[in-house]
């Protein structure tokens, strides 16, 4: 199954593995909530994992991937591949099941927060980073990935195993410790430990029959130093001359593979895997390498981060010039196909030339295949005449709004006068507490708005419902004592989801569910033509949230450029002309809001660095354009009107300098690697001169998390926050919303928020 004996192969990098109808999700839900035995759990994953490897081998694929399957993470099962088991963690490893003890790195406890939360280079995915220390002990755990190397061989199917590689594994870990005060630990120094595990579970596979592995290497599409580059080199020198071994197939997903490729070429490995649908190299280019004729190039031509059809003719073409540079060539998938729905045939109401350019991982699949069946035997008859080109979709009122656009229809007065304004009209006290947007979703409101989809419902009971649950969430928030509040956003499904069904040039999936992570799915919608809003989408549900209390309420829109990264986007323009579309659409909907009386508003850009370039090349163009549009959309208001924003920080200069740029009044930030970490690059960002001035609110607690962090806990982090960015600037919030969250988590964390930052409030103002 994994050899290839004549023409040319087929394969792909990885599979959606959530269940065609998240199976898995329901399992584990209800596992975790005590409805569901650890035997009914582990037999639904063993169904999805051999249903999938059956029904790959069924389409023609001559390499099916194996060790795909997770019931959580894929990055911590190697963690634990390799016994890269935190010391925090250590104690608990004898009393728990391994599957028991899997869950609480993933999930964490009241006492023992979880792994963090990292977002998967450039994705909507997010993996739990391992942790690593100078003292960690690497050791072979095999038994899942051999179990299901087993079970597909009893049914006459050679798996190819998918494991991370090495460096990736080191450098996409956490160091636990940093000794001293200069340099630090680095991972890195861990590899010769590493190697050893990895040639131990080459061997076991060889042993077995197994004929060849993959090693994913994502971490070498980003810009690396010459230290990596060199612990690339040593770890692939070594393990491409293992003794005994299956032939390597090593990966560079999610863009441009770069000097990694030419180390590898000059390497024993066999195969190398390119993404050439995110970056395509160009057949002379790859011809200058030395040594790539002797390798067998898995060409990854089908694109995993989309869901438009490729064009046969133009891939096929490609193909054929590649073949004449590695003649060994197999086509594939340019990353897993972890990051789109299953089967587009089971949307039943998209409309028909645009489900007609789309592909979604079944009909990915078919496209790798019929691929490589051309590629070997030439076109078959129905290549014969080319399909008719179907146009996005456009509209002339749009594009001529788009290019009315002026400069100062991106700017507003300075942020000294916004805040005086802003401040004679709020009058907040210091460090005012606050959440960022959404609230638990009951079992309740969700049944009402499928009621309201399926027709069981009408509008008029399902919108009392709704007020219903807004009425309870503002009355909790004014009880628990925050300062500003929020509607909950019980009429949502997701964020991004919501809006884009209320807008045009949109279109939304019934079952086009992808996975975040964990049993967290999504169903990103795709752009097909020009985007505008028909009508608000908002301001109803704000607007009664609002007349129900004095304090505050903030208006809560998707920003624009997170609305383009969440989604699957039309590939006929730049991405930046899209962006403004969709900026026009929430400046309309940002102008709606304060002229209903709301007062401050939350235009969330979570994602604005989704879409960064992996590499340095392009980034200063992104962010200008990212910044422009979060502008434009958000520069409609009055002085008085208050915006904010939530947003991941960075370590980068440049995307800190962009977050400035984006001039809102209050960020809220993401901790996308870990509270203490925010706090730290605060405190060096304003020493340095290139920090945030303007209001910041670092999310003191993981909202991720069902941990419920004490008082003290926060009064310690909001203190050091207050150092970092002054009292009179900072904000007290979690570092996002609550929608996945029970209320017996919700409640007192955020009372606990409350109480602590009332106690800096009186420390910052002693007179009050």
């Amino acid at each position: 199954m994994v050899n290839v004996q004549d023409g040319y192969g087929s394969s792909i990098l990885g599979y959606p593995r959530i269940g065609p109808h998240r199976e898995l999700k329901r399992a584990l839900e209800g596992y975790w909530r005590g409805g569901v035995s650890r035997d009914e759990l582990l037999a639904v994953g063993r169904d999805i994992q051999e249903r999938q490897y059956s029904g790959l081998a069924a389409t023609g694929l001559t390499q099916v991937p194996g060790n795909t399957f997770s019931f959580y993470d894929h990055i911590l099962d190697n963690a634990l591949l390799f016994g890269a088991v935190p010391a925090r963690f250590k104690p608990y490893q004898d009393e728990l099941h391994p599957l028991d003890f899997y869950f609480l790195m993933a999930r964490g406890r009241p006492d023992l927060p979880p792994l963090e939360l990292v977002r998967f280079f450039g994705t909507n995915y997010h993996y739990r980073q391992p942790e690593l220390d100078e003292n960690t002990e690497f050791s072979l755990h095999p038994e899942a990935l051999l179990d299901e190397w087993d079970r597909a061989k009893a049914s006459d199917i050679e798996l190819r195993p998918v494991v991370l590689g090495p460096v990736s594994l080191l450098l996409l870990s956490k160091a636990g410790h940093i000794p001293g005060e200069a340099g630090g630990f680095d991972t890195l120094s861990l590899l010769d430990k590493l190697l050893p595990v990895y040639e131990e579970l080459f061997e076991i596979l060889a042993k077995r029959g197994s004929t060849c592995v993959q090693l994913d290497e994502p971490s070498f599409t980003s810009e690396r130093t010459p230290e990596e580059l060199a612990a690339f080199e040593r770890a692939y020198q070594r393990l491409s001359t293992s003794a005994l071994r299956p032939r390597m197939l090593v990966t560079g997903q999610y863009g441009d593979f770069g000097e990694a490729l030419r180390i590898l070429a000059e390497t024993n490995v066999e195969a190398i895997g390119l993404d050439l649908a995110s970056y395509r190299i160009q057949p002379e280019e790859l011809a200058q390498i030395p040594g790539i004729r002797r390798k067998r190039l898995y060409a990854g031509v089908i694109s995993g981060l989309n869901v438009w059809r490729a064009d046969r003719y133009v891939t096929l073409e490609y193909l054929n010039e590649l073949a004449k540079v590695c003649p060994d060539l197999v086509v594939s998938t340019g990353t897993t196909l972890l990051h789109v729905p299953y089967d587009v045939l089971a949307e039943y109401d998209i409309e028909g030339n645009v489900a007609d350019r789309l592909a979604f991982a079944q009909q990915k699949v078919g496209e790798v295949v019929s691929l490589a069946k051309a590629l070997t035997e030439g076109p078959s008859d129905k290549w014969r005449k080319r399909p008719t080109e179907v146009h996005f979709k456009q509209k002339h009122a749009v594009r001529q709004r788009v290019y009315a656009i002026t400069p100062g229809m991106r700017s507003r007065e300075p942020y000294e006068v916004r805040r005086e304004a802003q401040q004679r009209k709020l009058n907040l006290p210091p460090v005012p507490a606050t959440t960022l947007g959404s609230f638990p979703q009951t079992t309740k409101i969700r049944q009402a708005r499928y009621d309201l989809g399926q027709g069981k419902l009408s509008y008029d009971e399902y919108r009392k419902k709704i007020e219903a649950e807004i009425e309870a969430t503002i009355r909790l928030q004014e009880d628990i004592g925050l300062d500003v509040l929020v509607h909950g956003e019980h009429e949502r499904n997701d964020m991004i989801q919501y809006f884009a069904e209320l807008l045009d040039g949109f279109a939304t999936t019934h079952f086009g569910w992808v996975q975040v992570y964990g049993s967290r799915c999504v169903r990103p919608p795709i752009i097909y033509g020009d985007v505008s809003r028909p009508a608000p989408m908002s301001v109803e549900w704000i607007s009664y949230a609002q007349s129900l209390t004095d304090k505050p309420v903030k208006g809560m829109v998707t920003g624009p450029v997170t609305m383009i990264a969440r989604s699957f986007v039309r590939q006929d323009q730049p991405l930046y002309e899209t962006a403004d579309q969709v900026a026009l659409a929430i400046r309309d909907e940002v102008v709606d809001l304060e002229r209903a009386g709301i007062s401050i508003i939350q235009v969330d850009e979570p994602a604005i660095r989704e879409l960064l370039p992996m590499r340095p090349q392009g980034r200063a163009e992104y962010l200008r354009w990212a910044v422009a549009a979060f502008r434009l959309a958000t520069s409609g208001v009055k002085p008085e009107t208050q915006i904010h924003t939530h947003i991941g920080y960075s370590g980068r200069t440049e995307v800190v300098d962009a977050i400035e740029e984006l001039d809102a009044d209050v960020t809220a930030i993401v901790a996308t690697r870990s509270i203490e970490w925010v706090l730290k690059a605060l405190r060096e960002d304003s020493a340095s001169g290139h920090g945030l001035s303007h209001g910041v609110g670092p999310g003191v607690y993981e909202s991720r998390s069902a941990r419920i962090p004490d008082i003290d806990e926060l009064d310690e982090l909001l203190t050091a926050a207050a150092e970092a960015i002054s009292p009179e600037r900072l904000w007290a919030n979690p570092d996002g919303g609550l929608k996945t969250r029970h209320y017996w988590q919700l409640e007192p964390s955020l009372r606990n928020l409350v109480a602590a930052a009332r106690r800096v409030r009186r420390r910052a103002t002693p007179t009050e």
